[in-house]
């Protein structure tokens, strides 16, 4: 693998640290009274494993689902049917955010504090009163799997270590390596919170504000590029434009 594709793996990685599974609720953690190390690292550990496994498995089947795919291409439904996905993505990110903000507004889901707040739920459940390693566990599963279908980072991550054509040897440590990458920021942070203590809790918690906004908008902007590629692709196929 040359230095060009690591470097442009690495950025990935980076970007992908950001997401609400990977900074957002390690970030809440650190803002606990009392931070718990083997609780905080347990989860990254979870959330990086997970992470790699799927990575994983996608690189060792991407040749057999290209095969299918390839197969798949010129049967001229298949290319209605991906029509009309990548439509229904394009519009509701560009129209999701606005519908799901009413539904909010209409029944009081979603604010702060409410159950219908992801985040918040999610971190009640690592810092609460009821906070257990199985709670770790079952929070970093969920967060894997509500967002890794939605990075596309990620999945471009896994398409340039597809393409370089690894040994399977290969493969687990260029993976690992990214899942890795993927939670340093969080490790960091740790770091941060244990060296500074309360001096850096005001910063964190803005940080941590910040990356809930952008995050909670990120789903529909990756929505509609999604949805953009898949149609534009399939009306190139079916020769509308």
């Amino acid at each position: 693998m040359d230095p060009v594709t690591l470097a442009a793996l690495a950025g990935l990685a980076l970007v992908d640290s950001t997401s609400l599974g990977t900074l957002v609720l390690p970030l809440l953690l650190l803002l606990a009274p009392r931070v718990d190390v083997r609780r905080y690292a347990a989860y990254l550990a979870v959330v990086g494993g997970l992470y790699a496994a799927v990575g994983v498995a996608l690189v060792l089947g991407a040749g057999v689902l290209r095969d299918v795919v390839l197969d798949l291409g010129d049967v001229t439904w298949l290319r209605w049917a991906q029509l009309v996905v990548g439509v229904a993505l394009l519009a509701a990110g560009a129209v999701g955010d606005k519908v799901l903000a009413w539904w909010r507004r209409r029944t009081g889901h979603g604010e702060p504090g409410q159950p219908g707040n992801r985040a918040g739920t999610w971190a009640e459940r690592l810092v609460g009163p009821d906070a257990s390693y199985r709670a770790v566990v079952g929070v970093a599963l969920a967060a894997v799997l509500v967002e890794v279908a939605s990075m596309l980072p990620f999945l471009a991550a896994v398409g340039l270590i597809t393409a370089a054509d690894l040994p399977v040897v290969g493969t687990v440590g260029v993976v690992a390596a990214y899942a890795l990458v993927m939670v340093a920021p969080a490790l960091l942070l740790l770091g941060v919170r244990l060296a500074l203590r309360d001096r850096v809790e005001a910063p964190l918690a803005r940080l941590a504000a910040w990356l809930r906004r952008v995050t909670d908008g990120a789903v529909y902007w990756v929505l509609a590029i999604v949805g953009l590629l898949l149609a534009g692709d399939a009306a190139g196929a079916l020769r509308l434009t």
